[in-house]
């Protein structure tokens, strides 16, 4: 069989997402509902249209070997999965691309890397699977360096051992999510670890970048999972002592995970697991106020119940993805168990609902065994919608729209003015910029003390504007984040895109005190510029080891 091709501009494989009839009819849909006139499709890219500039590296007899100069591999690696990224894509602007691609064996390997790179003074920019979608694997603003490497993990891709006494596993960093899963299944263990991005992103991934996972409450970052981690810096290598728990002082761990490849290479980690559910329950629940709702949300939150899935979509969302008909908001509410029947737990969470004037239907929510219960009904399409998202935002971005998101959190108590103040902020912007747009919301995760909202935007705009409109939008919706009290970010990571907000939320003593942790594990500077720690950083070139 021939094995699936990746598309080195955008999400997904070459063969998957909307045909281009169904890339007309939408179309047809968004000139209906905009009231514009919605041209063909801009084709999409073509490797033999790429110009790439010459590499500036010329590649080490020792390290040739895992060296790459081959256009598609580094076309594919310029990039992550943003909206800006994919315009760029279709505009055929690669400027950004990086010198070389590395593709390491092992953890000697990478120290040869980086040694070489400490050296040369070579930014080395870690990749796992490229889902970034604010700015994290990008080779940007780094003329003053003499070039710079894409160190690609693929190749460390294997779960290495698993205690099935702990319930944990020893797994490299490379392995994409549903090799690790398959590695797993056979012992009835799972990671249970399921953002949108997991088909095409690895563990290393998730921890450098503190992703967020499916599950909407309890366990709802890879920071749960984590019992330790190792990592390759320049200048030596950090191991965590593999512990359940530990008082001992500063968390070696902590300082890893988030770190976005600032400071070293994540290789491996030992990794919680659960054992795999047998036992589910969901059921839809629909509201005519989207604020009762999410005070129904933050009930349940509150109640120690832990549901496995929370997510509340407001009605014009729940319309777009077929979970509703745009008259309604709707609470996705499931549990699931490896243990025991649920109807207790649902039993309990209906009620809170309805206390706040949710409806559903008569027997809703019964425990069930079959895998097939969230496949179901409202659930079932918001599911499929989800999964879809990306490539279906591919296709709004060659049709010249804006289709992006932005996600974020805050405490219960500030949500509903933080809500209607950025709605009413970016849907102004809209306005103004586009003639008109719109902004929806969900809830990805809700915590005792609050939720996690991501808005999605879409707006008409051109092939010539999208990225100049974007990037007003952006910056008007991430000032409005701070200005009421949110986070720039709950589990997109910071990126490049994201550092003048993360600058402004950090504490200043503290950001002088990752520059100057940097300093000592990356003296160079050479470990993803830019990204969470400032570049620039003046030291003398010297080997680390």
């Amino acid at each position: 069989m021939t094995a699936k091709r990746r598309k080195f501009w955008g999400w997904g494989y070459e063969d998957e997402g909307p045909s281009k009839d169904h890339q007309a009819a939408i179309g047809a849909l968004l000139a209906a509902r905009f009231g514009i006139d919605v041209g063909e499709p801009i084709p999409e890219p073509q490797i033999g249209e790429i110009e790439l500039r010459a590499p500036r590296l010329q590649a080490p007899a020792t390290l040739a070997p895992l060296l790459s100069a081959d256009a598609e591999d580094r076309a594919g690696h310029t990039y992550g999965k943003s909206f800006r990224d994919i315009v760029r894509g279709f505009r055929r602007d690669f400027s950004s691309a990086p010198d070389l691609v590395a593709h390491p064996r092992n953890e000697a390997d990478i120290v040869q890397l980086l040694d070489w790179c400490t050296n040369e003074r070579i930014a080395a920019i870690p990749y796992g699977g490229g889902s970034s979608v604010v700015g994290g694997v990008e080779a940007r603003g780094l003329d003053d360096y003499a070039g710079a490497v894409s160190i690609d993990l693929g190749g460390l891709g294997r779960v290495l051992e698993v205690d099935r006494t702990s319930r944990a596993a020893r797994i490299e960093a490379g392995i994409y999510g549903p090799a690790l899963e398959a590695a797993l299944r056979p012992q009835g263990l799972t990671l249970r670890h399921f953002p949108q991005s997991f088909e095409f992103s690895t563990l290393g991934g998730w921890i450098a970048t503190r992703s967020g996972g499916h599950y909407a409450t309890l366990y709802t970052h890879i920071d749960d999972f984590v019992e330790s981690i190792r990592t390759v810096t320049p200048s030596g290598v950090i191991e965590s002592r593999r512990l359940p728990g530990s008082g001992a002082g500063p968390s070696p761990d902590r300082f890893v995970i988030g770190s976005e490849g600032s400071i070293g290479i994540i290789t491996e980690a030992w990794m919680r697991l659960q054992d795999r559910p047998k036992y589910r329950a969901s059921a839809s629940v629909l509201f005519d106020d989207f604020f009762a709702a999410a005070r129904a949300v933050r009930a349940l939150s509150q109640s120690s119940l832990y549901p496995t899935n929370l997510r509340l979509v407001d009605a014009d969302e729940a319309m777009t993805s077929g979970a509703g008909d745009g008259s309604k908001h709707v609470l996705i509410l499931a549990f699931e168990s490896a243990d025991h029947s649920l109807d207790a737990w649902m039993s309990r969470a209906l009620e809170l609902v309805a206390d706040h004037g949710g409806r559903y239907p008569e027997g809703a929510g019964k425990t069930r065994t079959d895998e097939g219960v969230s496949r179901e009904g409202a659930a079932g399409a918001w599911r499929d919608a989800f999964l879809r998202a990306p490539y279906m935002r591919d296709a709004l971005v060659g049709l010249g729209m804006i289709s992006e998101t932005f996600e974020t959190a805050t405490t219960w108590d500030r949500f509903e003015e933080f809500h209607v103040g950025v709605t009413g902020a970016v849907r102004s912007e809209l306005q103004r910029l586009c003639g008109g747009g719109s902004i929806t919301c969900r809830f990805t995760h809700a915590y005792p003390d609050g939720p996690a909202p991501y808005f999605t935007i879409m707006a008409p705009s051109s092939a010539e504007r999208q990225l100049e409109d974007w990037d007003t939008i952006k910056q008007i919706a991430s000032d409005a984040l701070l200005r009421f009290g949110a986070t720039i970010t709950h589990h997109h990571a910071v990126g490049r895109d994201h550092m003048p907000w993360y600058t402004q939320q950090r504490p200043a003593l503290f950001g002088r005190a990752l520059e100057a942790a940097r300093r000592e594990l990356d003296p160079a500077g050479i470990m993803n510029p830019g990204v969470i720690v400032e570049p620039g950083i003046s030291v003398e070139r010297k080997t680390v080891r």
